[in-house]
C-alpha cells in the first residue's frame, strides 16, 4: 500500500534564519505523526542549516534542483555531490517555474533525474498543462510527453526511487484549482502511463503528488482521492500553520 508525502517548496522564500524557524516550528509539531512522509525543500543557502535543525526528527530536506555535471565551470549551478553533502534525500526536477523561466527542457529533465539517481537521490519529477495546453484539450497529451521525456533510458529498477508530482501550471498561485475528481483523473492517467512504459507492479506503488496548489481547506478532499499519494505544496509551506494543517488533514 502506497503512503502519503507531503513535501513543501518553499522556492525563492526565507533567509537562513527564517528557514530555521520554519523548519524548527514544523519540526515541533509532527513529532506525532507515523502515517506520512514529510518533506521541506528550503534555498540552497539554507540547506545546511536546516538539516541541522531537523536531524532525528520525522521531516526530510530535499533540494530544488539539480545539475547533471558533478562538478566543473558551471557558475551558480548546484550538484547532486553538493545536496547530498547538505544533508537532502530528495531534489524536485523540471519544476513548471523551471521550464517557464529557466527555459527546462525534457532533454534536461531526464538529464537532471539521471544525476539524481546517479547520487542516490530521489527525483520528484514534475510535469503539468498551462491553462492554454487544458483549453485546448490536450493535457494528457502534454502530461504524456513530458513523462515519456522524464523517463528516457531509466531503467526499470530506479523506478521505485522516483516521485511524480502533477502540477496543472493553471493552477499555481492562481486561484484556480482543479477539482479532487479532475487530479485524480489525471494522476489515474499518469499510473497507467507507467504501467505502459514499465509494469503493473512499478506503477502500483509509485507515488505521485498533487501540486496545483494544495491548502489547508482543499487538503483533506485531494488527499482521499485513490491516484493522490500527497502533495507538492508551494505557498502553504512557507507558513507553519497552513503546512501543518496539511500534513495532518485527514488524519
Amino acid at each position: 500500500m502506497r503512503h502519503k508525502l507531503i513535501a513543501g517548496n518553499w522556492k525563492l522564500n526565507k533567509t537562513v534564519p527564517e528557514s530555521l524557524e520554519l523548519a524548527r516550528k514544523i519540526a515541533q509539531s509532527v513529532t506525532d505523526i507515523s502515517a506520512r512522509e514529510i518533506l521541506i525543500c528550503p534555498p540552497f543557502t539554507s540547506l545546511t542549516a536546516v538539516a541541522d535543525i531537523i536531524r532525528n526528527t520525522k521531516v526530510k530536506l530535499g533540494g530544488q534542483d539539480i545539475f547533471w555535471e558533478q562538478s566543473g565551470a558551471f557558475t551558480g549551478e548546484v550538484s547532486g555531490p553538493m545536496l547530498r553533502s547538505a544533508g537532502c534525500e530528495y531534489v524536485i526536477i523540471g519544476h513548471s517555474e523551471r521550464r517557464q523561466y529557466f527555459h527546462e527542457t525534457d532533454e534536461t529533465v531526464n538529464k537532471r533525474v539521471k544525476a539524481a539517481l546517479a547520487n542516490q537521490l530521489k527525483p520528484i519529477i514534475c510535469v503539468g498543462e498551462t491553462l492554454q495546453e487544458r483549453e485546448k484539450g490536450i493535457t494528457e497529451k502534454v502530461v504524456e510527453t513530458q513523462v515519456r521525456g522524464a523517463f528516457t533510458d531509466i531503467p526499470e529498477p530506479d523506478c521505485g526511487k522516483i516521485v511524480i508530482a502533477y502540477e496543472p501550471v493553471w493552477a499555481i498561485g492562481t486561484g484556480k484549482n482543479a477539482t479532487p475528481d479532475d487530479a485524480n483523473k489525471v494522476h489515474r492517467f499518469i499510473r497507467g502511463l507507467m504501467s505502459g512504459l514499465y509494469n503493473d507492479p512499478i506503477s502500483g506503488k509509485m507515488l505521485i503528488l498533487y501540486g496545483g496548489s494544495m491548502k489547508p481547506e482543499n487538503a483533506e478532499d485531494l488527499l482521499k482521492q485513490e491516484h493522490i499519494d500527497g502533495g507538492l505544496i508551494g505557498g502553504a509551506s512557507i507558513v507553519a500553520d497552513s503546512f501543518i494543517r496539511i500534513i495532518k488533514a485527514g488524519l
